[in-house]
């Protein structure tokens, strides 16, 4: 064993981590589900869990400059009359902020679920779907 009391220090402080983070994240599986139209059936949990909790994701919606081209149709020129015809549409840069993206569930939605205190409690993470669309 080393004399430095440095490196048995920086052992004891990895190895703690370590068990506090397996602690942590014990149980802590995602799994697949099924939204009903009572609640959230989980594939491995027999018992349909009705209040459930869905993710939301803050942030900032950051949009790029679009351009577009397109057809244009009822819009009205300074004197009042009809302007028809091909237009180009230009979309400056924006942000927003305070956007929200939330989850719009249906019964027979398949979702990724986060199963929590025992499996009385889930977080739907995302909406799952085929890879062949």
């Amino acid at each position: 064993m080393s004399n430095d009391p440095y490196a048995a220090l920086a052992v004891s402080l990895r190895e703690n981590a370590a068990r506090k983070a397996a602690e942590v994240l014990t149980g802590a599986t995602a799994e697949l589900g099924t939204v009903t139209g009572t609640g959230l059936k989980l594939d491995s949990f027999k018992h349909e869990i009705q209040d459930y909790y869905v993710a939301e994701f803050p942030g900032i919606l950051k949009l790029p400059e679009l351009n577009m081209t397109g057809e244009v149709r009822g819009l009205r020129d300074s004197g009042g009359g009809g302007v028809e015809g091909q237009g180009q549409f230009t979309f400056m840069p924006s942000e927003t902020k305070d956007a929200v993206l939330s989850l719009k569930l249906q019964p027979g939605d398949r979702v990724l679920a986060l199963p929590l205190n025992g499996g009385n409690d889930a977080i739907v993470l995302c909406r799952v779907v085929s890879g062949n669309g």
